[in-house]
């Protein structure tokens, strides 16, 4: 088989993740179709040995195909969306089975869709690939040429906004927040099996360097992987809200030493887990 060859089958096995982002971006199968058909182009032009990491390239750059439609689309229609929705700079990729993305977004109904279509075009991007599809701030940041923090906040706004208005169920913050209590127990409590069954299959578990150095692990992915590594833990977490995601926060001679942030459909499909002092400044922390 040639390398051609090779990259097609490649890029076919990403293309129902890609079509489900895109999907969520632009609102139009069509229109979807269409992204996807120039990341392929993008990627055919590419040079596909400095790739790493060929899902992360690719659902970065289809993100940044369906954010140019989109501020195309609001620049030629006159529309202030964009300034509107998505705020000064300074206020402010995944590895899950395709057709898994695709029942996943399609999971999440014609409610959000409907939502997802008063956002500005950052923030959409920002929603999408972060709450839905699992991918870090860091990751996302040079995609919309924010840093890291002010993607956070654009993702809480784009978040508050979301649970606000949508009715769909995938988007409750009530459900959402009950999953996260049960984790949390089920870790402190060391039940193996019930942790697997509130994490997604294909769960991704990250933590910063500060972290790390406290005894976490960069990157984990997998239910059973990072049911092991939560499995009897917990046990000075407190539920918290961490920038409008339902989460924890461990508490040390009362200055927050962890914070843990979850990321929610129908189970955990990714946590965030940051030590760092000056980054747990920065996140909006509402403990209770």
């Amino acid at each position: 088989m040639s390398d051609t060859d090779l990259l097609v089958r490649s890029f076919e096995e990403q293309r129902p993740r890609l079509r489900a982002v895109a999907q969520r971006m632009l609102g139009s199968g069509a229109e979807a179709d269409d992204a996807v058909q120039d990341t392929w182009l993008r990627l055919s032009r590419a040079d596909v040995d400095a790739i790493d990491n060929l899902p992360g390239w690719l659902t970065t750059t289809v993100g940044r195909v369906c954010l140019d439609r989109l501020r195309s689309a609001s620049s030629r229609h006159e529309e202030a969306t964009d300034e509107a929705g998505d705020g000064p700079a300074g206020e402010a990729v995944g590895g899950r089975d395709p057709e898994q993305e695709a029942l996943l977004a399609e999971s999440v109904g014609q409610a959000l869709e409907v939502v997802l279509t008063t956002l500005g075009p950052t923030e959409r991007l920002v929603f999408v690939l972060h709450d839905m599809f699992a991918v870090s701030f860091e990751e996302i940041a040079p995609v919309v040429d924010r840093t890291t923090p002010a993607v956070r906040q654009i993702a809480s706004r784009a978040r508050r906004r979301v649970q606000t208005r949508s009715a769909d169920p995938v988007a409750d913050p009530v459900r959402q927040r009950r999953v996260v209590e049960a984790f949390l127990t089920a870790s402190r409590e060391g039940r193996f099996d019930d942790l697997v069954t509130l994490l997604d299959p294909y769960v991704v578990l990250r933590a910063d360097a500060a972290a790390v150095r406290m005894g976490g692990t960069a990157e984990s992915r997998g239910s059973s992987v990072v049911a092991d590594f939560f499995n009897g833990r917990a046990q000075a977490a407190v539920p918290a809200f961490v920038d409008g995601l339902p989460g924890a926060v461990v508490v040390v001679d009362g200055r927050t030493r962890l914070a843990l942030s979850f990321t929610v459909t129908d189970r955990i499909i990714g946590i965030e887990v940051v030590a760092d002092p000056e980054q747990l400044r920065q996140l909006d922390l509402v403990v209770g």
